[in-house]
């Protein structure tokens, strides 16, 4: 089995020194972490093992899922590939203690080759599940309030807990209502003034609110249907916030746009924007605003900023400034399942949306 996990790599590498000088607790704590990423791997590997995320799971490149000889044709690493992501699996995998800075969630990903890899939430997941719906990873369960977020300066990506000043940080609000998470493949540039906000982005992928009955794990990775947009100014940053519907909720296929949000779950949105607009008040900040008249737009606008945060994130990739971020490299950019979503992300953005924001 080939994996890039450090955690393997290391008890396996340097646990003669590491026992020696460990207390028995300490031991045992890392015996059960050893067994824990031991599981993991053989869920993976055994037929059947682990349940199939549905739209997409992870992605990418042979190399990256480390599967095959390493010497085969341009055409039969093309077929590997699609083989591969027609059926590939996902397990999430936990590292460090819950409640400490260590704490950090990967997502292990078994190609068709029978190997495994972590992957990078960030830049390895599909963006687009099929031609309508989207790969949502959530970061924040509904019902629960640790800041939990994607690493993007780290290596492969995994979900981190946010920190300010070395504190671990929670919603002091309370518990979010909703599962809180991202796009893949997406990224707000901090270097471009958005034309309908005035403001620049804040450096993050596309923020995702979920607001299905079901509450989702930190790491899972779900098809879903997207509603709207609303677009919140943070510190001077534009963060736009996506509203969508698991692709399997009870309410998908009712939910086509935000009318319909307003129609059948009145209330709902207003909560949404009530959430971040005070959500920072208890840190002793002001409230957050929002342009467009604090409305949130409609299916086919969000449809275009998921376009265009694709674009940024593309052009991301492939420049030399990396922001400090952690970034795939360009060959990235040949991924077939990069062009998959380009297309399917150009297809449902609108030439004409300006209009529909006044």
């Amino acid at each position: 089995v080939r994996t890039e996990s450090p955690l393997i790599s290391r008890t396996t590498t340097t646990m003669p020194g590491v026992v020696s000088t460990m207390a028995p607790q300490d031991y045992l704590n890392l015996m059960l972490s050893v067994g824990a990423a031991s599981l993991s791997i053989y869920m993976l590997l055994r037929p059947g093992g682990s349940q199939q995320q549905r739209g997409g799971g992870s992605s990418s490149s042979a190399e990256s899922l480390g599967g095959g000889p390493l010497k085969r044709s341009k055409s039969e690493k093309k077929m590997a590939q699609k083989e591969r992501m027609a059926n590939v699996e996902t397990l999430i995998m936990n590292r460090g203690a819950h409640g400490t800075e260590d704490f950090r969630v990967h997502v292990l990903a078994k190609g068709g080759g029978e190997t495994v890899a972590e992957v990078s939430l960030w830049h390895d997941i599909p963006l687009a599940a099929d031609d309508s719906l989207f790969n949502f990873i959530c970061e924040i369960p509904k019902c629960t309030r640790k800041k939990y977020e994607i690493a993007t300066k780290e290596s492969v990506t995994p979900i981190k807990q946010d920190t300010k000043k070395g504190v671990l940080r929670e919603f002091k609000k309370g518990d979010i209502f909703f599962n809180y998470g991202c796009f893949p493949r997406t990224w707000e540039n901090p270097r471009k003034i958005d034309d309908g906000t005035g403001y620049p982005g804040d450096n993050d992928p596309l923020d995702v609110c979920e607001i299905g009955m079901r509450q989702f794990k930190t790491g899972e990775i779900r098809p879903v249907k997207v509603l709207g947009i609303l677009a919140m100014i943070d510190d001077d940053e534009t963060d736009w916030k996506i509203v969508c519907i698991d692709a399997q909720d009870r309410w998908a296929s009712e939910l086509n746009d935000v009318d319909d949000c307003e129609r059948l779950l009145p209330g709902t949105l207003d909560l949404i924007r009530e959430w971040f607009r005070t959500y920072k008040i208890p840190d002793g900040k002001p409230p957050n605003k929002f342009a467009f008249d604090e409305k949130f737009l409609p299916a086919t606008f969000a449809h275009k900023i998921i376009h265009e945060t694709h674009q940024e994130w593309l052009h991301l990739v492939g420049a030399d400034d990396d922001d400090n971020l952690h970034l795939p490299g360009k060959d990235k950019l040949k991924c077939d399942t990069v062009d998959r979503d380009t297309k399917i992300v150009k297809n449902l953005s609108a030439a004409n949306l300006a209009d529909l924001a006044d």
